[in-house]
């Protein structure tokens, strides 16, 4: 059964990804699913700074994927943010995975896919499927979570 929050502003919604990040470790495959603007990104930041990557998290959308190494202290983890939005479909989805090497990256770093959803969850055992709802002309946020096989 997923859980689920309420994130009435981006910094909550930032918040609940600092506190994501206590549950996940190198190897761990994040799976966001939501519609443009739902708060794909700002969770992402979270997530980020939960771990302790260092430099700015952005929108990978037109490079793919961006990778967001560990920092100098104790319990940092590397982060690999990728947008799956602008992959190839079809015939070529898997081929523009497989370049992206992520399952290599899963060794080593948390991987969060925007977009994700009925994409990548077969690159990992488990992986945490996170939904971010955005309620209409409103900044308030709706997130289920939950820990899925694969």
């Amino acid at each position: 059964m997923p859980a689920e929050r309420t994130l009435p502003t981006t910094a909550d919604t930032e918040e609940f990804g600092r506190m994501l990040a206590g549950e996940l470790a190198a190897g761990d495959l994040v799976v966001l699913d939501g519609p443009l603007g739902a708060g794909k990104t700002a969770l992402t930041r979270g997530i980020a700074a939960g771990l302790g990557v260092v430099g700015r998290v952005s929108s990978p959308t037109f490079i793919i994927a961006r990778q967001h190494r560990a920092g100098p202290h104790d319990g940092a983890v590397a982060l690999v943010h990728v947008d799956a939005y602008r992959l190839g479909g079809g015939d070529h989805l898997l081929d523009d995975l497989d370049a992206l090497d992520l399952d290599t990256e899963l060794e080593h770093a948390v991987v969060v896919v925007e977009w994700g959803a009925g994409v990548v969850e077969h690159l990992a055992e488990r992986h945490l499927l996170v939904a971010l709802r955005r309620e209409p002309e409103s900044e308030v946020r709706t997130v289920t979570w939950e820990w899925k096989t694969s």
